[in-house]
Parts: structure tokens; C-alpha cells; sequence
């Protein structure tokens, strides 16, 4: 376990991480250029480090208004920047710069590393694990819980095997759809129409695709097997709700949660897709809080506590509701690297409670120090 504890004598080094290598590069770079412009500079030493798509390490420019969406064109990691390397030493874990004409520097030591990678290869445990092996404190869940919240089709089993109601579905695999399309065919008609199918192992609703009967499975799978090999069909929850709630770790006790909020798209989008959440705004409606009675917010707060913990979630997790017509709770997901940007949902959540986005960056940067890595 790593008992060392940041230099008395100078400020937290953080290492904010972002890019990775999955499909939601780009979100990751807008993320991380959010968390860039309100970290507190005077608490703290920032170094931006970017994951190119080719998952090179490298050195970017500290200058967040060019991870800013522009238009419909999403970022991306300075791939051109210098190589970037998380290295063991006597007091710690360094960051070290190496580049083909000159000698490796050494910038400084790492206290704490923000991950803000999405997807694959970076919010699934892999990064946790090595930051874990490194012995470098990080902000969010570790590995167990990161990849669990990522895989949606064993999320689904240990929600239930905590006693949460969960969407029904199924899971297909591209090796299955080839060799017994009937079969899988007979199996998703069996769920029901409408229906959603989606990437197992993806986010930012990249992949999804709302099936209205059966002549719309092929396109619908093929389009989510272009993101992940494993497919979720679930039934389509008509007539509910999209209702979603945050949740942030504590030092001592059980985690807080925030007032809950509803999203409601219109226009062109049948659901909450990838462009009602980050190029459609206009098309787009957030209620917070959500306007839902006492005793249903108090159940579906409690309840998002349980699935936080049941997943053995650290630091943050936004947990995505649907509130049924009769008024039951039904859990969609939960995402242990919400996105973060100021217009995201979890912040959203977050400011409607209290807490503003830089004191919600702060908050999680200093659980992070306080936690040591190893078992816990």
C-alpha cells in the first residue's frame, strides 16, 4: 500500500489525463479542458498529460480553450507533443519527459493523477490498474467498480444481485450474430419492440440505436458491434422518464447525493443520443431539480447510494434513473466518469445542490489525496 503523503513543502502535483484510445476521445479532451480552466492553480501544480489514439503518452500544452468543442468538431491530443512516462523513484512516482533529441527530464513528482478518460482502455479499470501497480493516488473508483460500471451487461448482475430493479435485456455477441443470426434474432423479437441496442462497453450514446421492429436488428447490431463486440438490447422503457442522480464520495461516512434532475429531448431525437447530449443543445431540456414528489426523489436518491456501493464506487458516479408511469424506479446505468464539463449533467446536479464546479473539482482531488492505493 502507498503511505506517502504529498510534499509538505510544496503544492499537490496533479496530473490531469485525458484522450485514450476508445471512440469518446474527443469528450475526454473537452472534459479535460473544463477541469483545466477551474482547478485551483494557487492549491495546486497542474500538468496536462494526453493519451494520443495510438495510446501514446505525450505532453500537452496547459491551454484549455483548445480541448473546446468547435462547432460539430470535438478535439483532439497534440499527438505531435513530447512522450510523457510515469516512472518509480525512491519518494515517489515521477513524470518523465523523453524526447528523441534530447535527454530524458524529469518534471516533478505525481501526487495524484485525474483521470478523465471515457471508454475503453481508460474509465474500465485498465488506467486504475496501472496507476494502482504505480502506486499514484487517482480520483474516482479503482478497478473492481471501473470496470463493472463500464460493462453494462455485468452491471446489470450485481445490480441485481443487490436487490435493484435493472432494464430487461439480453446480451449478443458478434461471434453469436454470426453464427446463430436466427437464434439471436428469436431472442431479441422474444424482449419486445421497441427496443435499444447499444455497445456493452461504450458511452456517451455512441452506438445506440432504437430498434422499432425486427427488420431494423441488423443495422441497429451491426452499428453498435462498430463500438464493441458485445451488444445490449433492451426493452425500451415507454413512457418513462430520464431521471439521474449524483453521487460524490465523502472522507468519512456513507456518499452524498445531489438533487435529481430530468433530461427531455425534442426535435429530431427520439432519445438521448450523442448529439442531444453535446452538439443539440437547443433541442435538449434539463429540469433541476426534477420535478418529482418528495417521497419518490427520497427513494431514488437512497437507491442510487445502494447501486454506488454495491459497485464499490469511489469518489463520483452519476446513476441514470427511469421513473415509470406508475411511478416505480427502475435503474438505466450508472457511469463512474460522468461527463464533466460545466453543461454536464453530474455537474449540473451538482451546482443545483450547493457546490460549484471548481469546489466540485476540488472536493474530488482531495479525496483522492486522502485515499491511499492497495487494497481498502
Amino acid at each position: 500500500m502507498n503511505q506517502t503523503t504529498p510534499h509538505e513543502t510544496r503544492k499537490p502535483r496533479v496530473a490531469v489525463v485525458f484522450g485514450g484510445r476508445s471512440s469518446e476521445h474527443g469528450i475526454s479532451c473537452v472534459t479535460a479542458g473544463s477541469v483545466l480552466a477551474a482547478i485551483d492553480r494557487d492549491a495546486y501544480d497542474v500538468v496536462p498529460v494526453g493519451i494520443a489514439t495510438d495510446g501514446r503518452w505525450v505532453l500537452e500544452a496547459d491551454e484549455p480553450t483548445r480541448l473546446a468543442i468547435r462547432g460539430n468538431d470535438l478535439p483532439e491530443v497534440d499527438a505531435a507533443g513530447s512522450t510523457v512516462a510515469l516512472m518509480g523513484a525512491a519518494a515517489g512516482t515521477e513524470l518523465v519527459v523523453t524526447d528523441a533529441t534530447s535527454v530524458p527530464s524529469v518534471i516533478g513528482e505525481v501526487d495524484v493523477v485525474f483521470p478523465l478518460l471515457h471508454g475503453p482502455w481508460g474509465e474500465d479499470g485498465t488506467l486504475q490498474g496501472m496507476l494502482e501497480m504505480a502506486g499514484v493516488r487517482y480520483v474516482g473508483s479503482g478497478v473492481l467498480a471501473s470496470a463493472i460500471g463500464m460493462d453494462k451487461a455485468y452491471m446489470k448482475v450485481v445490480l441485481q444481485a443487490a436487490g435493484l430493479p435493472v432494464t430487461p435485456g439480453i446480451t449478443v455477441t458478434r461471434t453469436e450474430w454470426e453464427q446463430d443470426p436466427v437464434g439471436v434474432r428469436t431472442r431479441i423479437e422474444d424482449l419486445g419492440f421497441p427496443s435499444f441496442s447499444k455497445p456493452a462497453r461504450a458511452g456517451s450514446s455512441m452506438g445506440i440505436s432504437k430498434v422499432h421492429d425486427a427488420g431494423e436488428v441488423e443495422d441497429a447490431l451491426e452499428e453498435a458491434f462498430r463500438h464493441d463486440p458485445k451488444v445490449l438490447v433492451e426493452q425500451s422503457m415507454e413512457g418513462a422518464r430520464e431521471v439521474e442522480c449524483g453521487v460524490l464520495g465523502t472522507v468519512e461516512g456513507p456518499p452524498e447525493t445531489s438533487r435529481p434532475g430530468e433530461v427531455r429531448t425534442g426535435g429530431d431525437h427520439e432519445f438521448y443520443d450523442f448529439e442531444a447530449k453535446y452538439l443539440a443543445d437547443q433541442h435538449t431540456e434539463i429540469d433541476i431539480p426534477a420535478d418529482i414528489d418528495a417521497e419518490t426523489e427520497q427513494s431514488l436518491r437512497a437507491m442510487a447510494v445502494r447501486a454506488f456501493e454495491a459497485l464499490s464506487c469511489e469518489g463520483l458516479a452519476r446513476v441514470d434513473f427511469f421513473v415509470m408511469p406508475d411511478g416505480s424506479l427502475v435503474i438505466n446505468e450508472l457511469n463512474t466518469m460522468p461527463g464533466f464539463t460545466p453543461t454536464s449533467m453530474y455537474p449540473q446536479l451538482w451546482a443545483a445542490s450547493g457546490l460549484t464546479y471548481p469546489e466540485l473539482v476540488d472536493r474530488l482531488v482531495q479525496l483522492a489525496l486522502r485515499r491511499d492505493t492497495g487494497l481498502r
